[in-house]
């Protein structure tokens, strides 16, 4: 078993002989949800580094930091790989959670394509809250997991040629798409990324280049850190916080570990 495969396990709670069947996909992506946060630290610090294979290890299995798109769901796809399925890493262009536009920054999401049998899913721990939770079928199915619903629609747009649209847990009454992505573009070659980086670090429209924000999963919903709030879902209850510097450094350690 090569590192990356034994510490990922030992990262999100895995046994090192657990074999990571498809049918075991769902939770293996609740327990990535639950222990490897969406957050945006090092771009806030200005300290980003070469995305590489090595440096992502370092990053979240070493230092047991989290990361954003470019970083969770390379990460996992090396998980994947490595444990032997069929896949692939390709970017999107997210849409406006409220105005339903697509961002004018570019491709600047990243996400997992896997197949299975005959079928490709789409596959992804590294859109904040949105996570499906479950591989989500390229052929229009609805599948459901505890953060909502989900379903992926082929499209023939500028940003590609597929949609992930969802419905999320106790959060939307109708259906929005998350963002678009091209399916016929697979990365080959996850330095592509460092121009992302770039893009979501110095971009005046970046959104996660301004306030540190952290979010990942529980057992009953999810937490969200910012410098100015921590908000929190629990079984449809939402309660939010308004903080100050010191209370965000005692919310980061104690629901963070950091």
């Amino acid at each position: 078993m090569s590192e990356l495969n034994a510490m990922f396990r030992k990262r999100i709670g895995l046994l090192e002989d657990e074999t990571i069947t498809f049918e075991s996909l769902d939770r293996v992506l609740e327990k990535t949800a639950q222990t490897i946060p969406f957050e945006n630290l090092c771009i806030i610090a200005k300290k980003t580094y070469d995305i590489s294979k090595e440096n992502l290890v370092d990053k979240i299995l070493v230092r047991n930091e989290g990361g954003l798109c470019y970083e969770l769901n390379s990460i996992l796809y090396f998980f994947l790989i490595e444990n032997g399925f069929q896949a692939v890493l390709t970017r999107g262009v997210v849409c406006h959670n409220e105005t339903q536009e697509y961002l004018t920054i570019g491709r600047t999401h990243v996400t997992i394509l896997l197949t299975h049998g005959e079928q490709t899913y789409l596959v992804d721990t590294g859109f904040g809250g949105n996570l499906p939770l479950t591989p989500v079928p390229l052929s229009g199915e609805t599948v459901s997991s505890a953060n909502g619903e989900f379903r992926v629609n082929k499209v023939n747009s500028e940003h590609g040629d597929y949609v992930i649209e969802m419905k999320l847990r106790h959060k939307d009454t109708d259906w929005r798409i998350g963002y678009a992505f091209d399916s016929r573009k697979p990365v080959s070659d996850i330095a592509e990324f460092n121009a992302i980086q770039k893009i979501i670090a110095e971009h005046e429209e970046s959104s996660f280049n301004k306030h540190p924000l952290l979010t990942r999963r529980t057992n009953g919903g999810n937490l969200t850190l910012t410098d100015s709030s921590f908000t929190q879902w629990d079984h449809g209850k939402v309660t939010k916080e308004k903080i100050d510097r010191a209370r965000f450094n005692e919310l980061l350690l104690q629901y963070f570990g950091r």
